[in-house]
């Protein structure tokens, strides 16, 4: 393994960071068995799920007995809505965080002062990975108030001395100004709402490249590609970041750092494992499988073996930026993202993957799945760029053949593609509406 000379000032806490494999694994045990203990000690919920499982903390002595504990689920957090999981009472509770809710009750996450110090920390780490620091000025526009994005980006960037402008979402034209004019050289939001901005940018005769001081994106909340990276990347001139974290874990945590290559994950914090969704059974480094969690270090709603829901798969070598920690490579999508066709599975990750190659095509699409008689039937509408566009029909219908061409090549499902004009779409100032699946209706 080859590491690069890094500076200190590359690490925000370089003793950490780069702990030796050995020494950070007998932390990592240390702390799991204090959680375990605690736990018990204090959740009456996981009390009662460890004796159903026939667990006691004297049996976890190691970290190769983590898979004796019993997993946990998001519908646990549903099922004991509102703090049915707290193992501390309100008085301890600093700040509630609560789900959209979507379907069914919404998830509450509480915080204790020493969580919302974890949680900065962990994006503090994350931000001075990618190089950013002292004397940035950090465009924070995802969501405030009981989503978790804004107000974590924000104090992790307070933390490493950035200047935040916490934007939020929407006005985008505004956004566009404040980041000329307040020089913003960096912006955390979802990747389609950067393409957004990119659009309307450039509809205002606004260069990303030569008319602002952005450098570095990070971006997250919804699955993208590293062909959507590349898009972002040559078309505004700056570095895109994939970040990653969970509204129950705490909220957005890690990213990748300036390699590029997986998003660190802090084992000092927290211990992750990837499993076989269907049998549970823990898969090694390397194969893809669905992401646990177990918290090391949050103490009003600790989870143990959290499962995730996102498909992915761990790097456990240390990184050539010289940090130890594992590393999750790109996020395949999430277990109840994937659409079923005609008994194949299909993420919409992997439409993108295709579409982005393709230099006619867009940054926007939106795949709708519907039933035609007993068949599932998938149609992906792709917008098309303005000089790919034609006013012969032919030229279309060949495009249209070579992207379906393309998508059944990875996919194995036959799809319709429908090529519809640039800005037919919808644009979201948040997550993406990517799928619509009009069975379930």
């Amino acid at each position: 393994m080859v590491f690069r000379l890094m500076a200190m000032f590359d690490y925000w806490n370089p003793h950490i960071e780069r702990m030796p494999l050995e020494d950070l694994s007998r932390l990592q045990e240390e702390r799991l068995k204090s959680m375990v203990h605690y736990v018990y000690d204090h959740s009456p919920f996981y009390r009662e799920r460890f004796r159903e499982a026939g667990v006691a903390p004297s049996d976890i002595k190691a970290l190769s007995d983590l898979a004796k504990l019993p997993f946990t689920y998001k519908v646990d957090l549903r099922n004991t809505y509102p703090t049915g999981m707290f193992s501390l009472p309100r008085n301890r509770i600093v700040r509630y965080h609560v789900s959209s809710g979507t379907t069914g009750k919404p998830t509450v996450v509480g915080y204790t002062k020493d969580d919302i110090e974890m949680w900065s920390d962990s994006l503090a780490r994350a931000l001075t990975s990618i190089g950013l620091g002292r004397g940035d000025v950090i465009q924070v526009g995802y969501g405030y108030g009981l989503f978790t994005g804004g107000l974590g980006l924000h104090y992790g960037a307070e933390k490493i001395g950035a200047t935040v402008l916490p934007t939020g979402t929407g006005n985008t034209e505004r956004q566009i100004m404040l980041m000329q004019d307040l020089g913003s050289t960096a912006i955390a939001c979802t990747p389609s709402y950067f393409l957004h901005i990119a659009e309307v940018a450039e509809r205002m005769g606004v260069s990303i490249r030569d008319d602002t001081s952005l450098k570095v994106g990070v971006f997250g909340a919804e699955p993208w590609s590293d062909e959507t990276r590349r898009r972002i990347e040559e078309a505004t001139g700056i570095k895109a970041y994939d970040i990653f974290g969970t509204s129950e874990m705490s909220g957005p945590l890690f990213t990748e750092c300036q390699e590029q290559n997986g998003i660190h994950i802090w084992s000092d914090m927290f211990l992750i494992e990837v499993i076989d969704p269907k049998t549970g059974e823990v898969l090694p480094d390397g194969e893809t499988g669905e992401l646990v969690i177990t918290t090391l270090s949050k103490w009003a709603i600790p989870l143990i073996r959290y499962r995730i829901g996102d498909l992915t798969k761990i790097d456990s070598e240390p990184c050539p930026c010289g940090r130890t920690h594992p590393r999750l490579m790109r996020i395949l999508g999430r277990t109840d993202d994937m659409i079923v066709i005609r008994g194949i599975n299909v993420f919409p990750s992997q439409v993108e993957s295709v579409l982005m190659t393709i230099p006619e095509v867009g940054d926007h699409y939106q795949i709708i799945v519907d039933r035609k008689g007993p068949l599932d039937i998938m149609k992906v509408m792709v917008e098309v760029t303005e000089t790919g566009f034609s006013d012969k029909i032919s030229d279309l219908m060949s495009l249209s053949k070579r992207i379906s061409k393309e998508l059944k090549g990875v996919l194995n499902v036959v799809a319709d593609v429908e090529l519809v004009e640039p800005g037919r779409i919808p644009r979201s100032e948040g997550k993406a509406v990517r799928v619509i699946d009009k069975r379930k209706v």
